[in-house]
């Protein structure tokens, strides 16, 4: 089971990120505040898939609406070669 939660300025995602519970982490971290400079931190995630793109690309949206910066710490491999594969890599860096 993935969670979300916010310490200070960053959100630390745990578990799996998949198709089956991105949703759920999306509708999550919509009660996080996004402050100036966020970092979203990857560490204590254990699989992923195509649905951490997405959720990425909406957590950029939203800065990006909201005027703030992100930043994406502690990506697994897997994560960074998804995002070259999809050309979104210049996103997390």
């Amino acid at each position: 089971m993935a969670q979300i939660n916010q310490v200070d300025n960053r959100w630390k995602i745990s578990g799996d990120i998949e198709m089956a519970n991105a949703n759920a982490l999306l509708e999550a971290s919509h009660s996080l505040v996004l402050a100036d400079n966020t970092l979203i931190d990857f560490s204590h995630v254990t699989e992923i898939d195509t649905a951490a793109i997405s959720l990425i690309l909406e957590w950029q949206r939203r800065a990006i609406v909201e005027k703030k910066q992100l930043r994406f710490v502690n990506l697994p491999s897997n994560l960074i070669s998804l995002t070259h594969l999809y050309g979104v890599a210049d996103i997390v860096k």
